[in-house]
């Protein structure tokens, strides 16, 4: 979770308009399907159904789309230092508020108030997540046909955090599409974040914009001070409401496993998930494209994370190591310090050959192309690194890759795992669902655990009980 504060400056709108926001890829969904699908809308407190999707709610109406909104709680919590008003009368007003934007949205009477309390929905996760399980149960149909609208998840808030966390969950279990609309992220963010990089535009029109308004004012506890009194100052000011009266809104777009679109280019075809018989294609053709494709070698964030994993591995030195997909090289050079033999495993061959000049003055590191899971190099291993890797194998894939790792550990070996928490357009995994799928497959001990809205980094030990007479260690190759 990011520290922040509603009085924070944070990043100017203007900062947000040169950034290229508005040059983003067009929702991949026109109007005719977006009338043909099913949505469930869900806000933590009022007015952030109107922030994040009032737009998007707007035109749904238009279109005669079937739309339920789901309020998780009454926001009573946004004046904690009011001497003028309860918490209780607060709730009260803002669900009456969040009544009122709904109905200049054209979404009178279509929607359902959960009750839980404010600030704290982590706690209630099982109340939050059978809600949301509940209301998709409500809407006939497809799987696939129906899309979860929920806050993003790397928004910064923890009662945000937490509602889109477990509408990712339900949505993926379900077979639902996610849009994830962001709020705070504007405030604390800057263009430099990539996050945004991945998201897709809704454009407004005249008519929809002005609903969005109306619905915004209608918030006047959050536009409005509730009184002179100190406590009692607005919430949301002037400059940060400038970040959502511009004439579109932003989602993360995450499709259903079996209706996944391609997210890129003019066209929206459809196309199954990717799978590792893609990567040795996608990952040439993106290598081809540029020298450094994700800015590992210019980028704070990379560099970063690239210590941060560094630092976590609890030895100092090992005998014999595996990176699965080692990309151009840059995190292989760094753990070339750190063990006496290393061999660095990419599907891609044109990044290995960007890898070879990076590694040609450490002869204790090896590459070697593979396409993973099928393909695997025979050896024992004492560190293995799955670094932004995992989400680019469907579910089975990757459980064959911890088959894998787990047959190829030495008793004692350290696994590290790094991703990305975001959606992962065309794949069916992202990096939260990874990180779970091999501590519940694996059941190693922890030696680590790092989590920030942008990336998980994981250490797991695998059992001194692997140990076997008939399992000698051997360094890659030897077998």
């Amino acid at each position: 979770m990011v520290s922040f504060s509603h009085t924070d400056k944070g990043t100017d709108e203007a900062a947000w308009a040169a950034s290229g926001l508005a040059d983003l890829a067009g929702l991949p969904l026109g109007r005719d399907e977006l009338a043909g699908l099913r949505f469930v809308v869900l806000a933590a407190h009022p007015d952030d159904e109107t922030l994040g999707a009032g737009g998007l709610l707007a035109q749904l109406h238009s279109l005669g789309a079937d739309v339920e909104v789901l309020l998780f709680t009454a926001g009573e919590g946004s004046h904690p230092d009011s001497e003028t008003v309860s918490p209780g009368q607060l709730g009260t007003t803002r669900v009456n508020e969040f009544a009122a934007a709904l109905a200049a949205l054209g979404h009178a009477g279509n929607w359902r108030f959960l009750g839980l309390p404010d600030s704290g929905l982590e706690r209630h996760r099982d109340a939050m997540t059978a809600g949301i399980r509940d209301a998709t149960r409500d809407h006939p149909g497809p799987a696939d046909q129906l899309v979860i609208v929920a806050p993003y998840r790397g928004d910064g808030h923890a009662d945000h955090d937490a509602l889109g966390t477990a509408a990712a969950e339900v949505a993926r279990d379900g077979g639902h599409g996610l849009l994830e609309y962001p709020i705070w992220y504007w405030l604390w963010a800057a263009p430099s974040h990539p996050a945004w990089e991945s998201w897709f535009r809704l454009p407004l029109d005249p008519a929809t914009h002005a609903a969005k308004a109306a619905a915004m004012h209608a918030h006047a506890s959050q536009v409005l001070p509730l009184s002179p009194l100190p406590g009692d100052e607005a919430l949301l000011s002037a400059e940060f409401l400038r970040h959502f009266d511009r004439p579109f809104e932003a989602f993360a777009w995450t499709p259903a496993a079996a209706n996944i679109r391609e997210t890129r280019g003019a066209t929206t075809r459809p196309a199954t998930p990717h799978s590792s018989a893609d990567a040795e294609r996608i990952f040439d053709e993106v290598h081809s494209a540029s020298e450094d494709p994700w800015q590992y070698t210019t980028s704070w964030y990379e560099r970063r994370k690239r210590a941060l994993t560094l630092a976590a591995l609890p030895q100092e030195h090992y005998r014999s190591g595996l990176e699965v997909g080692c990309s151009i090289g840059t995190l292989t050079v760094d753990l070339a310090d750190r063990c006496a033999s290393l061999l660095a495993v990419d599907a891609s061959s044109t990044a290995l050959e960007r890898a070879a000049g990076r590694l040609a003055p450490y002869p204790g590191v090896r590459t070697r192309q593979l396409t993973l899971p099928r393909e695997w190099s025979e050896g024992t291993y004492d560190l293995i690194v799955v670094s932004e890797v995992g989400y680019y194998l469907s579910p089975a894939e990757f459980g064959l890759l911890l088959e894998r790792i787990e047959a190829s550990m030495a008793p004692g070996g350290t696994l590290v795992m790094c991703h990305w928490r975001h959606p992962v357009s065309g794949w069916e995994l992202d990096g939260d669902t990874v990180h779970t799928l091999a501590r519940n497959r694996l059941a190693w001990p922890a030696a680590g655990l790092y989590r920030e809205p942008d990336f998980v980094l994981e250490i797991l030990v695998a059992p001194e009980s692997l140990a076997s007479p008939d399992r000698p260690a051997a360094l890659p190759g030897e077998q």
